[in-house]
């Protein structure tokens, strides 16, 4: 079931046009705008702090950066909006599949407050993401999703996402991390 698209401006940048839901709407963040910027970081930590998230809030620094920093590289947000309440975002990163060639969006973090889960809004932020990712030249969207996480993945699912395999000998792919340490300056 697609939702309804509404434009309200028009240019290659316009960050006004958006996705009508009968909850609400969704529609890309202008990290410009101070109302916009507070939102995405409310969101991020209330999803931060919930167990799909790591059970721990972002750090002081992470709350005063994170929108100008976004803003600095090929990324993009959505907000979803109920009754005037920010209830769910999405962040998303551009990056580069070497296989086509071509720019790849990658679903960094999907979020959705918790007494709106269950209503859609999922669903109509990662379709603005896919017109936003396709309007942006991708050739395709990517997302990591926790195992145990049944919701979610019913959902990327519905939406067309799979397990992402080049040859079915090779099994699918898994996400793996490393954190790294800056290196120690001894002068």
């Amino acid at each position: 079931m697609a939702s309804n698209m509404v434009v309200v401006g028009a240019g290659d940048r316009d960050l006004s046009y958006r996705l009508e839901a009968p909850w609400g709407y969704a529609r890309l963040v202008n990290y410009a705008d101070c109302a916009d910027a507070a939102a995405l970081v409310q969101l991020l930590d209330a999803y931060a702090q919930d167990p799909a998230g790591g059970g721990e809030p972002l750090s002081d620094f992470a709350k005063d950066n994170l929108p100008v920093s976004l803003s600095q590289r090929a990324a993009f947000s959505i907000i979803a909006v109920a009754d005037g309440r920010p209830v769910g975002l999405v962040n998303c990163l551009e990056g580069f599949s070497t296989f086509a060639c071509q720019t790849l969006v990658n679903v960094h973090d999907v979020a959705v407050v918790a007494d709106f889960r269950g209503h859609g809004v999922g669903r109509v932020m990662l379709e603005l993401a896919e017109r936003e990712a396709l309007r942006r030249g991708a050739c395709k969207l990517t997302l990591e999703v926790l195992s145990n996480n049944l919701p979610a993945r019913t959902l990327y699912e519905r939406m067309g996402f799979a397990d992402y395999q080049l040859s079915p000998d090779m099994g699918s792919a898994c996400f793996m991390q490393k954190w790294l340490k800056p290196p120690v300056n001894h002068l």
